[in-house]
């Protein structure tokens, strides 16, 4: 039997994109469900009466479940494999789109976020895991990064929602149900996906994928002080970014006084401005090195912009477009802030995430990458909570909206404790005890 597998052909390329088609899609609509809830936070302010604490605890309730399901998503990807997982976790973000949208109780919502948590970080894990066996060895990075692209444009959509389904905006539920359709066709790509690959099954020979990332609490203490930089930007990074564009599209209405479809183009910059210069920040970095000094850069542009956006004056209004969605007048301070955070967004994780893989010894990299995620997780929980506090208790809103500049300070100041950690990084790197991050080319340490 084992010979006879080995014989069989490689898969041909029309199973393979089409493998890929149906769980990008899948990832698409995991990452619009995820982000559908951002554009209605004013409308569940005003017809629910939450308070800004409570939409903190909507995203915090993500990162709890994600973190709870940390350990054992990637056994049960092994244990069922991952026609059957990303099968299965796509219900499980389907059945948590419906039951965020289908109630107005404030526990009932909660609860459907903590749900969404639970499938949707394991369908990113099972998504990985069917690229790994259907592209190892055969245009692997390139099916990652449209992978990828495909799913960052699911968050995208959602902040174009209010331009393309922007009647459905009266309420704030009937964008849910728009979310809970999408989650639908969500499911429909990955049951797509378990067809075709029962269809090739025997006819091809598809890669036996490397073992799911696990956590050795024993390695830890063999990690490097690079690592830990690392670690410690990766926290404070998405602490900063992902709670910011959780609050981004009702802070752009509120203390700005943009209308929700300006507020969607503008935030929808950062999901577009990682889907194109990511993928060129990488190939750039590949060819001149400096990985510690690119992640100084970036952290250090990050530094003054959540300041200029509280108190810099707005500008002249300029015409924001993005094609076949929608046109609108925003005000020039925010587009180009905006537009500078993007390339932040693109350029960090495009160096920081590779660079774990030049400082790790191989036999720790999923150790390495599965504490790096949980840190990540829980900074990424905290900080959303302080925000709505910080919120609520300045009064922040239309007829305060300097209320809304301590988060900002926040921010700001979750960016300077980055601009540290990463200067620490170019140090060492740059010392005796460096591992040559900034070489133009490297090898990864002995596995």
């Amino acid at each position: 039997m084992h010979s006879e597998s080995n014989s069989l052909p490689p898969p041909s390329p029309m199973y393979r994109w089409l493998v890929l088609l149906f769980v990008s899609l899948a990832m698409f609509g995991n990452y619009y469900v995820y982000d559908s809830l951002w554009p209605v936070v004013d409308l569940m302010r005003e017809q629910l009466g939450f308070s800004y604490q409570q939409i903190g605890w909507l995203s915090t309730a993500y990162n709890i479940a994600a973190l709870c399901v940390l350990l054992i998503g990637g056994y049960i990807i092994d244990r069922w494999g991952t026609k059957k997982a990303i099968t299965f976790f796509a219900l499980v973000c389907l059945a948590a789109a419906a039951l965020t949208a289908v109630s107005s109780r404030f526990e009932v919502i909660l609860a459907g976020r903590f749900l969404l948590g639970i499938g949707a970080e394991p369908l990113i894990v099972a998504a990985t895991t069917v690229l790994a066996k259907w592209f190892k060895g055969r245009e692997l990075s390139f099916a990652f990064g449209i992978n990828l692209s495909i799913s960052r444009l699911g968050t995208a959509s959602a902040d174009w929602s209010p331009n393309f389904a922007g009647p459905l905006y009266a309420t704030w539920q009937d964008p849910l149900w728009l979310a809970t359709g999408v989650a639908c066709v969500s499911v429909t790509a990955a049951w797509l996906y378990w067809v075709t690959e029962k269809r090739a099954e025997g006819r091809f020979q598809l890669a036996t994928p490397s073992a799911t990332e696990k956590l050795d609490i024993k390695s830890l203490y063999k990690f490097s002080a690079s690592y830990w930089y690392i670690v410690a930007l990766c926290v404070v990074f998405y602490a900063t970014i992902f709670p910011f564009r959780s609050f981004a599209i009702d802070y752009f209405q509120q203390a700005h006084g943009v209308t929700r479809e300006a507020a969607g183009l503008l935030s929808s910059m950062l999901p577009m401005a990682a889907i194109i210069l990511t993928p060129l920040f990488g190939l750039w970095v590949d060819r001149v090195g400096r990985r510690s000094i690119f992640m100084l850069v970036g952290t250090v542009l990050m530094l003054p912009l959540f300041l200029a956006v509280s108190y810099l004056p707005p500008g002249p209004l300029v015409n924001l477009t993005v094609p076949f969605i929608g046109s609108e007048m925003v005000p020039l301070t925010l587009v180009v802030v905006i537009f500078f955070l993007g390339a932040a967004f693109s350029l960090i994780p495009a160096v920081m995430w590779p660079s774990v893989a030049y400082i790790v010894d191989g036999r720790r990299m999923g150790s390495a990458y599965a504490m790096m995620t949980m840190c990540q997780q829980l900074g990424w929980a905290v900080v959303p909570l302080v925000v709505g506090l910080l919120n609520d208790r300045n009064s922040a809103g239309p007829l305060n909206p300097a209320g809304y500049a301590p988060a900002m300070w926040l921010y700001t100041a979750l960016v300077a404790v980055g601009v540290y950690f990463a200067f620490k990084l170019w140090q060492t790197e740059n010392g005796p005890n460096g591992h040559g991050l900034d070489r133009t080319r490297m090898q990864s340490p002995a596995s």
